[in-house]
């Protein structure tokens, strides 16, 4: 059995009126200076408990900017904003990127450490700045996970990854996620959902986490319909953001696989939304990966809600069969063809794909730069139309 360190926020709140605990708890701390990292859209929805906070000897100051995945620029100005604040805390209020540029902020609001020189794994050494997270989507996690992504000055997507990446607290209020269009819902759902899934069929893979990601993984299978086709459902929209907490948990004892890895270049190069990425890549990821985990990808199916099959080979693939239904019930593009990706740059995105080790390690299939330029390919105008075939 493969050791395991699992380590989450020191509070973690869950369920609807969360952001009101996340109000009471702050006050309660004494902090005086609070910079936030969200977005024009969520600012307005929170207006009201900010002004509470305000009322009670709190001045905050509010970063919008954060609009897609953040560069290390993005980053630095936040930082040095933060830092002529003279901010006390800092708290995420908004989907992964907002949350992941917090982090940093406040890992970096005080340390001696360069931004160079905490990139990697476990290289940051230090947070004393009070952090908090509070996610208006439900896919990516971060607000309980250690990573924190960036693209660098060369266009790719590198990580800091660091258990001082923790947040101190994590406040996941399903109430916050209503508003999202349902393209959003689904994109993001299936970011959360392979979190889950990657964890479980992993070369890491543990007991512990095992429980955790199949759980994940039946939740966002089951309920993410019912949200993106009626936002309001507040019990579709628990669950999903509930599936995502579990994917979030997933990341720093486990890890993400292939799928991630090959989903990078498609954002990097292309600016084609990270949860979008993963649902055009994931069901090719896992026929290319059924052959070396039928096992583990059988006990996926049935999480998934797919019906026994004979065989574990066949369950396995009547799971894949359920991630495309899903993909294309929630009505997400299902070929790269579809989003204008051009063809002739499937071997470089390939190239780019093979760099990402970190990830490529942890996949339960050895995989070349040829068998992603492969996936990529089967990826590029695969439309399943026939209910046959679906």
């Amino acid at each position: 059995m493969n050791s395991v360190t699992i380590i989450n926020p020191a509070k973690l709140v869950f369920g609807e009126k969360s952001f009101e605990q996340f109000v009471t708890d702050y006050i309660a701390l004494g902090l005086q200076r609070l910079y936030i990292v969200s977005i024009p859209p969520v600012i307005a929805q929170i207006s009201d408990a900010l002004k509470t906070l305000q009322q009670n000897g709190v001045t905050i100051a509010i970063n919008g900017s954060i609009a897609g995945e953040p560069s290390f620029n993005d980053f630095e100005k936040l930082l040095q904003e933060a830092r002529d604040f003279e901010a006390d805390s800092v708290v995420g209020i908004g989907g992964g990127s907002v949350m992941d540029a917090a982090k940093l902020v406040a890992a970096q609001l005080k340390n001696t450490q360069t931004t160079a020189e905490v990139i990697g794994i476990r290289n940051l050494k230090q947070r004393t700045t009070y952090m908090a997270c509070i996610p208006t989507t439900s896919g990516t996690g971060s607000e309980v996970s250690p990573n924190a992504l960036f693209v660098d000055d060369t266009g790719a997507k590198v990580g800091v990854i660091s258990p001082f990446l923790v947040p101190d607290a994590a406040y996941i209020d399903p109430a916050l996620t209503v508003s999202l269009p349902a393209s959003v819902t689904a994109s993001t759902g299936i970011d959360a959902l392979t979190h889950c899934l990657e964890a479980y069929a992993n070369n890491f893979a543990h007991p512990v986490i095992d429980l955790i990601a199949l759980e994940g993984v039946r939740l966002v299978a089951k309920y993410l319909r019912r949200a993106c086709e009626n936002g309001n459902d507040m019990e579709a929209r628990s669950q999903v953001a509930l599936g995502s907490m579990y994917g979030g948990m997933c990341l720093g004892p486990v890890n993400t696989a292939a799928v991630h890895a090959l989903s990078y270049p498609l954002g990097v190069s292309y600016h084609i939304p990270h949860g979008l990425s993963i649902a055009l890549l994931l069901p090719y990821v896992m026929e290319f990966n059924l052959s070396a985990a039928p096992a583990r990808y059988a006990q996926l199916a049935l999480a998934l809600g797919a019906e026994p099959g004979q065989s574990e080979e066949e369950t396995a693939r009547r799971g894949i069969m359920q991630i495309r239904r899903l993909i294309r019930d929630c009505q997400l593009p299902a070929s790269l063809e579809e989003l204008n990706i051009p063809y002739d740059s499937i071997d470089k995105m390939a190239e780019d794909a093979l760099k990402i080790q970190r990830l490529l390690k942890n996949n339960v299939r050895v995989l070349t730069q040829q068998d992603a330029a492969d996936i990529y390919r089967a990826a590029f105008n695969k439309v399943y139309e026939s209910s046959e075939e679906i």
